[in-house]
């Protein structure tokens, strides 16, 4: 795999400094059931990093303390983590706003029978993966029959109350373009999406979220290896939008990566960005002590990802295209 940061870390990308923490982002492991070319973790059956006892207990300790609202669990596929439900039930007991990140085959999965349930029991918030409502894009990406699985997954979803008005269990789904390019606009693409999945399929689901390919990972190293990675650099700079910068994910969320280490984005994790405190790499214990706010943001090219167009976080666009 090509590395990208070389070609990231010269930037001019504006200085930014955080805000008040509202999100824990905690990547629990790398290990998926799913391979996908635009995996900006670069996820696989075949990795096995996964977050440690002590690691796991350091994060219920931050929940406890009250330093956060919102428990935002991703890997990977986080719900293969031995201690996902632990995690989830224990915030949920905090009445903190719980997310998992979920590629929805994962609910098919021999040993995950009942998870789905354990889900809407705990009201947890998904946001599943899905980057086309049309087939053929998404087991191009994802693998062969993905799409009907995640299809069979989101019905799942939906008979317990997912997506369903008036039962406040959110179902969100997540585009990204399959190549390239920037996403539309969101408000139009989620139109699409709920025409053509509630016609073809009987799906229904709360909300899209549209989330920019970041040239980073499994994605850049494809970009490097087809001499595109300089055209979608400019790309994402020529329709740079400062307005975003008010709003980017960077500012009021921090990441925990599998080994407790502190980052103020997701992406930075993938790249080894990480926030330091007294000149070592800052880890999740140290929010116990420290508040991060106002510390300087670490930036480098691929931030230019968050505030193009339209904006991009793990919310989906930062407004309206």
């Amino acid at each position: 795999m090509h590395a990208t940061l070389p070609l990231l870390r010269d930037t001019d990308f504006p200085a930014l400094r955080r805000g008040a923490l509202e999100t824990l982002q905690v990547n629990l492991g790398y290990r998926c059931n799913q391979a996908c070319l635009h995996c900006h973790v670069g996820a696989g059956p075949q990795r096995r990093e996964q977050m440690g006892e002590a690691t796991v207990e350091a994060v219920l300790a931050v929940l406890r303390a009250g330093r956060v609202a919102h428990l935002d669990l991703t890997g990977g596929a986080p719900e293969l983590h031995p201690r996902f439900r632990e995690l989830v039930a224990a915030a949920r007991a905090l009445e903190l706003r719980v997310t998992d990140r979920c590629n929805l085959t994962i609910l098919l999965e021999p040993g995950q029978e009942d998870l789905a349930d354990f889900l809407a029991e705990h009201r947890v918030h998904i946001v599943a993966s899905l980057p086309c409502y049309l087939p053929q894009n998404v087991d191009g990406q994802r693998g062969d029959g993905v799409f009907a699985r995640s299809i069979e997954a989101l019905r799942r979803l939906n008979a317990l109350g997912y997506g369903q008005p008036g039962t406040a269990l959110e179902l969100d789904l997540m585009y990204n373009p399959t190549g390239p390019h920037l996403p539309p606009a969101q408000a139009a693409l989620e139109a699409d999406y709920r025409r053509h999945l509630g016609e073809r399929y009987g799906v229904v689901f709360s909300r899209l979220y549209c989330l920019t390919n970041m040239p980073i990972q499994r994605f850049g190293s494809t970009l490097v290896s087809q001499g595109r990675f300089e055209a979608y650099m400019q790309l994402l700079k020529a329709h740079f939008c400062p307005d975003n910068l008010q709003t980017v994910m960077c500012r009021s969320l921090i990441s925990v990566d599998w080994r407790g280490r502190l980052y103020d984005c997701d992406f930075n994790q993938m790249l080894g960005l990480a926030l330091h405190r007294k000149g070592r790499p800052a880890r999740v214990e140290d929010l116990l002590e420290t508040d991060f706010a106002g510390r300087p943001v670490v930036v480098a090219d691929h931030c230019y990802g968050c505030a193009a167009g339209q904006g991009s976080s793990c919310g989906g666009a930062l407004r309206e295209a």
